[in-house]
């Protein structure tokens, strides 16, 4: 079996970087977001042409995040989303909720803190982690069935 997993959610910290290391040697595939904050917000109006309003050069930027972000939704077997402790996550939430909405095999990723604020999201995943490292051994249960060591 493989695994196609979408890395969706908070761009800030290296929790990508913590799964695609701790995944090394499972048969995973993985994807996400544009993570350079400016390179994400102006692709737009560097495709398309300059914008006077900042309401249209967002809106040209979404536009064509959202069409790598619904392709690699559609084509993902597992999504997974980290809402981040410094900023909201409006693309988070957005994301998750789609991932819901297309039947995908959804994980969120965030800390104590955040249980509240995200009970309804965190009813519709299929997990709940707190730490990257959980998220490796839910990929690793997964695609073989195995324990972390030392688990009861």
């Amino acid at each position: 079996m493989k695994l196609n997993v979408y890395l969706a959610g908070e761009i800030h910290t290296d929790w990508r970087d913590q799964i695609i290391a701790g995944a090394q040697g499972l048969e995973v595939t993985f994807s996400g977001p544009v993570t350079d904050h400016a390179a994400s917000d102006d692709c737009g109006v560097a495709i398309l042409g300059r914008e006077e309003q900042k309401f249209w050069h967002d809106h040209k930027g979404a536009k064509l995040n959202a069409m790598r972000t619904r392709k690699a939704l559609n084509d993902a077997d597992i999504v997974v989303v980290r809402f981040g402790e410094q900023y909201r996550q409006w693309n988070a939430a957005f994301d998750a909720g789609f991932a819901a909405a297309l039947g995908k095999s959804l994980i969120v990723l965030h800390g104590a803190d955040h249980q509240h604020a995200l009970k309804e999201i965190d009813a519709a995943a299929l997990a709940v982690a707190a730490t990257p490292a959980q998220v490796v051994q839910i990929l690793r249960y997964t695609l073989e069935g195995e324990l972390p060591q030392g688990a009861a």
